[in-house]
């Protein structure tokens, strides 16, 4: 971001700002198309007017957001793992057996029964 131009970095933080506005309101349950086309319009104007003198605080910004947003993707994406891993009784690292398990019990296994191995 420190090379891009300070237009460039306007709209950036823009959509950032945009997307966060789409996720708060959305959450909330208040979110209108009307509220967030004026919202991001206002911001596209204000940072585009403002963006030469903003310049080192829309980089600032931007990589904050960016960090926040990947942050909060890696746990989400992690967390839903971990969540059907558990309803589906998957343990990854067959550290405990269960009954209900989907891995399968080597020991029990007759050779007989294994028809192609890969």
């Amino acid at each position: 971001m420190e090379l891009s131009s300070s237009r460039f970095k306007a709209l950036a933080i823009t959509a950032g700002l945009a997307l966060w506005f789409f996720i708060i309101t959305s959450a909330i349950g208040v979110f209108s198309l009307e509220a967030f086309g004026i919202f991001v319009a206002a911001t596209a104007i204000i940072t585009q007017i403002l963006s030469r003198k903003l310049s080192k605080a829309l980089d600032v910004f931007a990589i904050a957001n960016t960090k926040i947003f990947l942050g909060a993707l890696f746990v989400l994406v992690f967390s839903v793992y971990g969540i059907l891993f558990k309803i589906l009784r998957i343990d990854l690292l067959r550290l405990r057996k269960q009954k209900n398990s989907y891995w399968l019990q080597i020991e029990h296994l007759k050779s007989s029964q294994i028809f192609k191995q890969y």
